[in-house]
């Protein structure tokens, strides 16, 4: 299993996970994405799990708990009125969706801490029910690096173990800035670099979508990025 969190919102999670599972499923792996809450989004809209399919392909995914408001879990569930969605709720789906799959991504809502419940419940509580792994999406910004190393610190304190970070949207003309923050992004989080998925990718069509999840993730999901490679291809055309 395998959690995805964020800096922020807007950094690219969705982009991310369907990534991940579209290499996965084109590898022959049976794929499942697990939404423990969607926010900002009215009932029969698409939402993140939506996205993962139409990106990806056919793979199982679940959502727990949708709330129309674009706000916090918690904060949107107490506004509506529908039931907050706590980790053990969250942790079980999860395992359920493990017995009959090969990889199992958990989609966070927002940051790590993001409360999904009044006692205070986050996404890092459901990492730690599962034992998962944690995989941090940032943007390409200077604010990614400040936010990316709080992000990993507090997952450690918790006994999380965090993979290293995805860029969830390179921007297409990048400057120094862009690659001062990629060159530093391996520092913030603790771990590798495992990727960089360029801006737009979210409105490409499958085969094209394939085609860069594959060059823009690490070989730890099956695709071809190679961070050192990558930073010398930024570098040159500075």
């Amino acid at each position: 299993m395998l959690v995805v969190t964020g800096t922020g919102t807007g950094v690219g999670k969705t982009v991310v996970t369907a990534a991940i599972a579209a290499l996965a499923r084109d590898a022959g792996r049976r794929v499942a994405v697990l939404k423990p809450a969607q926010t900002g989004v009215p009932v029969g809209a698409p939402g993140d799990v939506a996205d993962v399919v139409r990106l990806a392909g056919e793979v199982t995914t679940r959502e727990l708990r949708r709330y129309p408001d674009p706000l916090s879990p918690e904060a949107a569930a107490l506004r509506s009125g529908i039931a907050a969605v706590g980790p053990a709720e969250a942790a079980g789906a999860a395992t359920a969706l493990d017995a009959g799959h090969d990889l199992v991504l958990i989609e966070g809502t927002g940051g790590l801490l993001v409360r999904y419940t009044p006692e205070g419940s986050s996404l890092a509580d459901i990492a730690w029910a599962l034992g998962a792994l944690v995989l941090v999406v940032a943007d390409a910004g200077d604010a990614a690096l400040n936010v990316t190393a709080l992000t990993a610190e507090v997952a450690t304190a918790r006994g999380l173990h965090v993979v290293g970070a995805v860029i969830g949207s390179w921007p297409r003309e990048p400057g120094l800035a862009a690659l001062a923050t990629m060159r530093e992004l391996t520092v913030a989080v603790g771990g590798p670099l495992l990727g960089a998925l360029p801006e737009g990718m979210g409105a490409m069509d499958r085969a094209r979508f394939l085609d860069h999840a594959r060059r823009g993730l690490s070989p730890w999901f099956g695709g071809e990025f190679d961070a050192e490679r990558f930073e010398k291809e930024i570098s040159a055309g500075l």
